[in-house]
């Protein structure tokens, strides 16, 4: 299952992970949001040791989502050493995901 991730939690869930994060910014309201989120679910599961995968509800924890330019949700971030290394926006199919975190590991 994906981590929810808040403000408070930003910094030592996906800054200092040790392996490739991939965040998942959504908020309720949104559409394409429920779309992606049984997708972020799987790949959770999937990844499940080899990489970290959460969820930062928008409405609730707005301090990384300003930093990080998110300004249409659904936006998944890819962090590999507290460094953003891959972007994408809006809904994409699930291989999109599994590529970007393949690619690290």
């Amino acid at each position: 299952m994906a981590l929810t991730i808040t403000d408070a939690t930003f910094d030592e869930v996906v800054l200092k992970s040790k392996q490739p994060v991939l965040v998942d910014f959504w908020a309720a309201w949104c559409g394409p949001c429920r779309m992606v989120g049984p997708v972020i679910e799987e790949i959770a599961t999937e990844y499940q040791g080899k990489a970290v995968v959460g969820k930062v509800d928008v409405d609730a924890n707005q301090e990384f989502a300003a930093k990080y330019g998110v300004r249409n949700i659904p936006t998944v971030l890819v962090f590999q050493n507290g460094e953003v290394v891959g972007r994408q926006v809006g809904v994409a199919p699930k291989q999109t995901y599994a590529d970007s975190l393949n690619a690290l590991l």
